[in-house]
């Protein structure tokens, strides 16, 4: 039965599978293909990045696994419970994540990092399903603007009434939340858009609202 959160094989999209084709062909040891959620199948807190890096999770399969972005990410997951090591490095590294799950709102590597809009709509159909199979209570993490429009797109929720804003927090639906935060990018962290203590504060409300 075909999997309504994660397609291994798709390839709706005719820019990224091309783009995918070639990777492969100049990385063949990379995974190079849509990138599986990881992690809990029923968790309290979910995060949505943005997509895949050409060599974190585009190389290892899992998503911020050996990319910069990941390392803040997976440190603080360490901190507050929700992962069993504080490090990210391979698929095989024996990481395992706690009451957490990660997704992207696109799971395949797009050019420059940057999704077009027809490919971001095409992907949205897989966040729904993980969005809407989400227990009463759950926390969803958006990481950026993207990923922030992909949620309310999977919610059929209008941007105009939800506009992002790091630390922001809003109720849904059966009693889970949305939180926003910056993306943990390497441009955000080393420009002190992000900083670890600002990120550390979202742990901290996501761990208030759901551990409350």
């Amino acid at each position: 039965m075909k999997d309504r959160h994660f397609d291994l094989h798709c390839r709706q999209c005719a820019r990224l599978s091309v783009f995918l084709d070639e990777v492969h062909e100049l990385h063949p040891d990379y995974h190079a293909r849509p990138v599986p959620p990881f992690g809990v199948q029923d968790p309290d807190l979910l995060i949505v990045g943005l997509a895949p890096g050409m060599h974190g999770a585009n190389a290892t399969g899992r998503p911020f696994t050996g990319d910069y972005a990941g390392v803040i990410l997976y440190k603080l997951l360490y901190e507050y419970g929700f992962s069993n090591q504080e490090t990210s490095v391979s698929r095989d590294d024996g990481l395992l994540l706690q009451r957490c799950r990660i997704t992207n709102a696109v799971k395949c590597l797009p050019p420059q990092n940057k999704p077009l809009g027809s490919e971001i709509s095409n992907c949205n159909d897989f966040l729904s399903a993980e969005i809407s199979s989400l227990k009463e209570g759950a926390m969803v993490l958006a990481l950026g603007t993207v990923a922030h429009r992909a949620v309310l797109r999977a919610l059929e929720l209008r941007p105009k009434d939800y506009p992002f804003g790091h630390d922001r927090q809003y109720a849904l639906s059966d009693g889970r939340w949305l939180i926003d935060s910056y993306h943990c990018s390497r441009y955000n962290t080393q420009t002190k858009r992000l900083t670890e203590a600002m990120f550390r504060q979202v742990f901290e409300h996501i761990c208030a609202k759901i551990d409350p």
